[in-house]
């Protein structure tokens, strides 16, 4: 399924008068983004800065000592799945069985599904998957009784003795899922050990909701999760717990995933650790939230450059109503704006291709608001005007609800090339 996605006249961006073409076969047509061959507004992954974004976070995992396995959630695209796990990455993550179905289909051997499974859906799903793909090891969130009685209904009513294997949540007070205590996380251990239907495979939490972008306070609230985490550990241990030969130490959001390192390289004295960094959009990057919670990461791991943005979504200016006032052609049915404004980052003069086409784009240009198909961007008379025609490139923040508004990406090199493309699956 996934390596058969058809492009045609039913994908946004695609253009209507061109016959379908598969993915794997684009960059056959000899298009160039620059000579406006795909429709407005149409998404991009600049191929460049994706290579040097799936290297750089390889080689940080392994200079660090740990594992990745990817959030799959941010792209759900088989073909970026396929480029991660060919970087080397461990796994991959996904938040349902949904997207572990698309993961397993394009050949991820071990996963995390980093949320807690309850339904009979779900665990009827997973079943099914496991079933289909023997080979395989999925983890999953338990974080309380009332899950473990569930899962031990699910198999007494569907007469099935599979044993799930489990990861213990230990949680942050006022946030997501996950124990709030020791008390609760150690007795939720002793239940699970002594469960039929689950193995206690490790322990996971989620450290970015304590993220506020300030290095003092991230590296303080972060250090303080990683102690909770490691006095569980050493409680899990110290009384044999653990139901697998191997112990996995899991966590890692995009924002501060330096901090949560010497977690995943925590010891146990009776068996070994595998840490796994969960981190997703390292892939893509942004151009604001991410960014600027990166520039702290390379203050503190002493680096001079680290990841780069590399999505990116083409607008074309379509009328120019108002001196001061351009409306583009993409609004909120094609770009995040969860997190802030898209901004124009490089544009191009109406009709110029080929090198040098494609410029920094004014700093004065900038997204004042978004309705469902526009975007209306401000500029100021003193500096460039943006005319009917210009192709004008938003970067945006939070590379996740950017994905989800599309079927495809096409992938493009720095002159505006076209050189391959990706399919999602939501």
């Amino acid at each position: 399924m996934e390596h058969g996605f058809v492009l045609d006249a039913h994908c946004k961006g695609y253009p209507l008068a061109a016959g379908p073409c598969a993915v794997s076969d684009l960059a056959a047509r000899g298009w160039n983004l620059l000579d406006d061959a795909l429709a407005y507004p149409v998404a991009v992954l600049r191929r460049p800065a994706l290579s040097h974004n799936l290297a750089w976070m390889q080689d940080f995992v392994q200079r660090k000592g740990v594992a990745l396995a990817p959030h799959g959630k941010t792209t759900m695209s088989p073909e970026l799945f396929r480029l991660q796990l060919q970087a080397g990455a461990w796994g991959l993550t996904f938040a349902n069985v949904h997207q572990l179905r698309v993961g397993l289909a394009a050949g991820a051997q071990r996963a995390i599904i980093a949320n807690q499974l309850v339904s009979d859906a779900d665990l009827d799903g997973l079943d099914t998957l496991l079933m289909q793909y023997p080979e395989v090891r999925v983890w999953f969130l338990v974080d309380s009784l009332a899950q473990l009685d569930a899962l031990a209904d699910w198999g007494q009513r569907r007469q099935n003795t599979r044993c799930w294997d489990v990861l213990l949540e230990l949680g942050i007070a006022g946030y997501r899922t996950g124990c709030r205590t020791h008390e609760e996380a150690l007795a939720l251990a002793q239940a699970i050990a002594a469960s039929p239907v689950v193995r206690l495979g490790g322990v996971e939490c989620y450290e970015g909701g304590l993220g506020q972008c300030e290095s003092a306070h991230d590296s303080a609230a972060v250090s303080a999760l990683v102690r909770s985490v490691q006095a569980l550990v050493q409680q899990i241990d110290a009384q044999g717990l653990w139901g697998r030969d191997e112990v996995l130490l899991s966590a890692g959001g995009s924002a501060v995933f330096d901090l949560v390192i010497p977690m995943l390289k925590l010891q146990v004295q009776s068996r070994p650790v595998q840490g796994v960094l969960r981190s997703g959009c390292y892939v893509t990057h942004d151009h604001w939230n991410y960014a600027r919670y990166l520039k702290l990461v390379e203050q503190r791991e002493g680096l001079s450059a680290s990841l780069k943005p590399a999505l990116e979504v083409w607008a074309i200016v379509q009328s120019v109503p108002e001196p001061g006032l351009a409306i583009l052609s993409a609004g909120r049915r094609d770009l995040s704006f969860d997190q802030c404004m898209p901004m124009p980052v490089r544009w191009a003069a109406r009709g110029q291709s080929g090198p040098g086409a494609i410029q920094a784009a004014p700093g004065s240009w900038q997204v004042k608001a978004l309705s469902d198909q526009h975007a209306h961007m401000v500029f100021a008379m003193d500096g460039p005007v943006p005319r009917v025609g210009d192709r004008i490139a938003l970067g945006i923040s939070h590379p996740c609800t950017t994905f989800d508004k599309w079927r495809w990406m096409a992938v493009i090199e720095d002159d505006g090339r076209i050189s391959g493309a990706i399919s999602t699956h939501f």
